[in-house]
């Protein structure tokens, strides 16, 4: 992997959260600060599944990873907003079933950098890159993108508890489908996001987590539906996170 940028993380803000601290820190990393420890505490005042959520979803990321590179015959993985590197990552589940697998992380969180490198220093076929992912075109311009991902074949595009921080006013819809739109056929995305029918509750913990400056917005499962409503949907569709196969 290329590794361009020196990250020093005695730079870091600390007083700031951030949702790939916070959810490593759900998932037993100790990577974090006082202020991702305390944002995930209050917002548990609201939504007390959230450490069960966030275990589920490394569930569901397996289990997705592993229908794509042994089922779908996917070899190649664009992982928006990866988050901190803890167990069962991308690149080992689809390397564990297509070893020549490529996989490009991409993170803005400078911390998720420095670890990503330094668990990929060996592996030709992985990279992290430094971006937002609301920021589709300099992800797909990137080098490191451009060294590992062939866009003539297919490949999969990954938002695994991504969404929910792309309020509408980011539009979501765009930002999901940029890649997905210019892949060839055979090519995949996976997203989940945190919905919820009860509106009142939806706007509470929005509020909490926007507070802590992290962008956040709950939408309905009828909401996340319609942002994804031109691609054909792998069975069983789009679900809960543990009914997913």
């Amino acid at each position: 992997m290329s590794g361009e940028e020196t990250i020093d993380l005695a730079d870091i803000p600390q007083d700031q959260p951030s949702s790939a601290r916070s959810y490593g820190w759900a998932l037993g990393s100790k990577d974090n600060y006082e202020s991702d420890r305390q944002g995930l505490l209050m917002t548990l005042q609201v939504f007390p599944e959230s450490v069960d959520t966030a275990r589920e979803q490394r569930r569901f990321l397996y289990r997705a990873v592993r229908y794509l590179a042994r089922e779908a015959g996917i070899r190649q993985f664009l992982d928006m907003g990866c988050g901190l590197p803890i167990e069962n990552n991308v690149h080992q589940v689809a390397q564990s079933f297509t070893p020549d697998a490529a996989v490009v992380y991409v993170d803005i969180d400078p911390v998720v950098l420095a670890h990503g490198r330094a668990l990929l220093a060996d592996n030709d076929r992985t990279t992290v890159i430094n971006a937002d992912f609301g920021d589709q075109e300099a992800i797909l311009d990137h080098p490191d993108t451009r060294r590992l991902i062939d866009f003539d074949e297919p490949l999969a595009v990954l938002f695994f508890s991504v969404a929910h921080h792309m309020p509408d006013a980011h539009d979501p819809r765009r930002l999901l489908h940029t890649v997905i739109d210019r892949a060839v056929p055979g090519s995949y995305l996976a997203l989940s996001q945190v919905v919820s029918d009860d509106l009142s509750r939806s706007a509470e913990l929005d509020e909490i987590i926007n507070g802590g400056g992290v962008p956040w917005q709950t939408r309905t499962p009828a909401q996340v539906d319609a942002l994804v409503d031109d691609l054909e949907p792998v069975e069983p569709g789009l679900v809960e996170l543990e009914r997913w196969r």
